[in-house]
């Protein structure tokens, strides 16, 4: 199988935190070559209509430090690949987006995962209102007003940029805070979208819950806990990761939704949950496996590889 990787700068990660080099390791290690290519490297001709990118093939060594050699650089016909792995990191802009209508040009021609088109479709902060029934009461708005409103009603609330990521904006707005006007106003300035305004979850203090669900089933789970006088417990923010047992709950809502995420082709997403709650879907590229391999003693990845092996032999 030839297995290329649309992601960031691989010489540039940690490979002790990178779910996109845990994916790619398990697969050289099975037999598969191996490539990647940068976003900004793809080409789209529309007299041919080939989708091609300067993709490098390349080996890969879990040593830090010495962990890539580029074997070879050439621009490839990406529709010969068998299987494209979009793993770009947010922002999910005007870029993120442009490259999902090139992917979408092939996406009949090579197994594309997550499928470009309902990434596109399925902004994790407004994918969840799909499944009303299993998230905290939101509000997705420009309106200031609106959000006083909705404050009133549910008193502590969040507002989180729509389109932003990694806990970036995000900000807790007691009820008797004063500066809900001006945070709202300069977050709508500065990211040029509507927010999001949730019921603040007091349940955080027991960790935001992400679970990976692989082919629409859940296959690990880790608890983020934010770190002292902080309420965001993104890892490269100070979070930590601590063991998570999976509730009742957590079980209803992977078994709520995976037939969907399975039915759109999203082969690899990323769940966050704060105590009863579904908060977001992550769909563009979601981290955690090598923190959820070193708490659970598993191998997130050897179970993605199995199952794209699987998806390519039907």
């Amino acid at each position: 199988m030839k297995l290329v990787a649309q992601m960031d700068e691989i010489l540039s990660i940690d490979i002790t935190t990178d779910s996109t080099f845990a994916i790619l390791l398990e697969a050289q290690n099975r037999g598969h070559e191996i490539f990647y290519y940068l976003p900004s490297d793809l080409n789209f001709d529309f007299t041919t209509q080939k989708l091609s990118a300067a993709v490098k093939k390349i080996h890969l060594k879990n040593q830090r430090g010495n962990h890539c050699k580029i074997l070879e650089t050439k621009e490839e016909d990406l529709a010969k690949f068998d299987v494209i792995l979009v793993r770009q990191d947010p922002p999910f802009d005007m870029n993120y987006i442009t490259s999902t209508y090139l992917l979408e040009r092939i996406k009949n021609q090579v197994l594309i995962l997550n499928n470009p088109t309902e990434i596109r479709n399925c902004p994790e902060k407004i994918f969840i209102t799909e499944f009303p029934d299993l998230i905290t009461p939101t509000l997705i708005a420009s309106n200031v007003k609106m959000a006083e409103e909705f404050r009133n009603q549910h008193q502590d609330i969040i507002l989180k940029p729509l389109y932003s990521c990694g806990g970036d904006g995000v900000v807790l707005l007691k009820k008797d805070d004063a500066n809900l006007n001006s945070i709202f106003a300069t977050l709508l300035k500065t990211y040029m979208a509507p927010l999001v305004i949730q019921k603040f979850l007091p349940e955080i203090k027991n960790g935001d819950r992400r679970i990976i669900l692989v082919n629409g089933e859940a296959v690990g789970g880790m608890a983020r806990m934010a770190k002292k006088g902080e309420i965001r417990s993104n890892l490269h923010i100070g979070g930590y990761a601590e063991k998570m047992i999976f509730s009742k709950r957590e079980r209803e809502i992977c078994a709520r939704i995976g037939p969907e995420l399975k039915k759109r082709g999203l082969f690899f997403v990323g769940i966050d949950v704060i105590g009863n709650y579904l908060t977001e879907i992550n769909v563009t590229s979601p981290t955690g496996i090598p923190q959820m391999n070193q708490l659970d003693k598993i191998r997130v990845e050897e179970i993605i590889l199995q199952e794209i092996e699987a998806l390519i032999a039907t």
